[in-house]
């Protein structure tokens, strides 16, 4: 594996750096009898989750494993998913954590490419010739794997912050994933940062994202690191259930993505529960429209904080919007030791006020994709004097106080008769109107105008025609914005952490 170049800066004011296993032993020392997780019925303590997570570190390491290796899971949120991670941690190793709605074929390539040793799965996971041992961690193949190898502590590592953490795969369903590989530095970064937003022993977060999505995992590493309890849902994701949860524990903290934040602001008891307990919401992974920010903070206590950013890390835009309400529409400002630039076609940076492509260097960076130097080479962007960049494939624009306007992604921008056509523009006119319940805008090949935007809709009880819409939309947009076509959707095809998959609308269009 190869470590971060050397011009990965570190942020600036972040404490000298820390391991999460280390931190986590800490926590089951000073607190043992604390809650540190629950889910359902299930309960563990600290202390129960230190030994835990020993327990795992030991086996994998009795059955040879050394630091810098690796390890796999795929499945839904769990407790023994939990700790499986954790323990991988701790003895040194890195954790690839798959997307559960992959494809058969898709996860046998992901292990290989992961070079795990152990793949840890639960029933829902397809069958697939992965060439490595294949433990449930649902029933009592794990128990009796740990059992089996007699080991209960683990020889201690020294973990070095260049070593790998984890890796994300991207999604799978829109083109071959890729493996982005993230140190343990960048996830101290986001532990350090976490102290801004009240993490701490009596922090309470609920977890309703897959452990699988680097979403999830920047919110529930610094509330477990600061010694707090992460309660995780079950099943999929049902509004009424997600608040008698977070009312009947009390939660302080959550991490959402606009899909559920729409979903609860449209859920008839929402009003009715007591979150009162709350701290902060986190918001990520998705265009939030500055719309439902709104109604967040009107109607649910505590703060909202959106984080801009990538899995690749680079550069972060935070948008406190309990402290910018008159900046809803903006992702807001780079965070402290974060610098965020935009530029050109030709790689050149622009001027303030203009549109570019954004970019991104930090403390929070990932050192590559995974046996892929091209994809990451593609994904750099260096200045004059050197230094290592992140691109975003985002194209966006800087107002006169800082704050970051998105347009759209590079690859989503309608080039039509030679004119820029923003998706995003499209899709705010027809969330105007009150029978439009999603909205997502595509370009598809033209002959006339070389590309051409189509809307997908996912309507309300009374709608207009699918014509009559267009025509409403039409009237609204200039000449050049004008909508090809409009198809009503019962739903738009989304990832497992809530992105609308575009690519999956403009390949499933047929004109006819």
């Amino acid at each position: 594996m190869t470590s971060i170049p050397a011009s990965a800066p570190v942020a600036a004011g972040l404490p000298p750096f820390r391991a999460l296993p280390d931190l986590l032993r800490e926590n089951a020392q000073a607190r043992p009898a604390h809650l540190a997780l629950r889910q359902g019925a299930g309960r563990m303590s600290w202390q129960d989750l230190d030994r835990a997570a020993d327990r795992v570190a030991a086996t994998l390491q009795a059955h040879g494993l050394q630091p810098r290796e690796g390890i796999a899971i795929c499945g839904a949120n769990s407790i023994p998913y939990v700790v499986l991670f954790l323990g991988g941690l701790r003895a040194g190793l890195v954790v690839a954590p798959l997307p559960t709605g992959a494809t058969a074929g898709q996860l046998a390539g992901m292990v290989r490419d992961s070079g795990a040793r152990f793949f840890f799965t639960d029933a829902a996971v397809p069958d697939c010739d992965v060439g490595v041992p294949r433990i449930r961690m649902d029933d009592a193949s794990l128990p009796q794997w740990l059992d089996a190898s007699g080991a209960t502590e683990p020889r201690a590592v020294q973990i070095q912050p260049d070593w790998a953490f984890n890796i994300i795969y991207s999604s799978g369903t829109t083109g071959t994933p890729k493996g982005i590989v993230q140190p343990h530095q960048m996830r101290w970064a986001h532990v350090a940062r976490g102290e801004n937003y009240g993490y701490g022993p009596e922090a309470v977060t609920l977890v309703a994202t897959s452990l699988c999505s680097n979403t999830t995992l920047v919110s529930a590493f610094p509330c477990l690191a600061k010694g707090g309890t992460l309660v995780l849902t079950e099943g999929r994701f049902d509004p009424r259930a997600y608040l008698d949860l977070a009312q009947d524990a009390r939660a302080t903290h959550a991490m959402l993505v606009p899909v559920q934040y729409q979903r609860l602001m449209a859920c008839p008891e929402f009003d009715r529960h007591d979150l009162s307990s709350f701290r902060m919401k986190f918001c990520t992974s998705a265009p939030f429209s500055a719309h439902l920010k709104a109604q967040v903070l009107a109607r649910w206590p505590g703060g909202l904080v959106e984080y801009y950013g990538m899995t690749e890390g680079g550069g972060t835009c935070i948008l406190e919007a309990h402290k910018f309400p008159d900046k809803l529409h903006t992702v807001g400002k780079p965070s402290e030791g974060h610098d965020i630039r935009l530029i050109d076609e030709e790689g050149r940076e622009v001027a303030r006020g203009e549109v570019g492509e954004v970019v991104g260097r930090s403390g929070s960076m990932m050192t590559g994709y995974r046996n892929q130097p091209e994809k990451t080479r593609e994904a750099e962007w260096y200045d004059a004097a050197g230094n290592r960049f992140i691109r975003t494939g985002d194209v966006g624009r800087f107002d006169e106080d800082g704050f970051l306007t998105l347009m759209d992604r590079r690859k989503d921008m309608i080039i039509s008769g030679g004119f820029n056509v923003y998706p995003s523009d499209l899709e705010a006119v027809l969330r105007g109107h009150p029978a439009v319940h999603e909205v997502a805008v595509v370009g598809v090949p033209s002959e006339a105008w070389g590309e051409t935007p189509v809307a997908f809709v996912v309507p309300d009880e009374g709608a207009p025609t699918a014509q009559e819409l267009r025509a409403w939309a039409n009237e609204r947009v200039g000449k050049i914005q004008r909508l090809a076509d409009l198809r009503y959707l019962p739903e738009l095809p989304r990832s497992d952490i809530g992105k609308v998959l575009k690519r999956q609308l403009r390949d499933g269009y047929d004109p006819a």
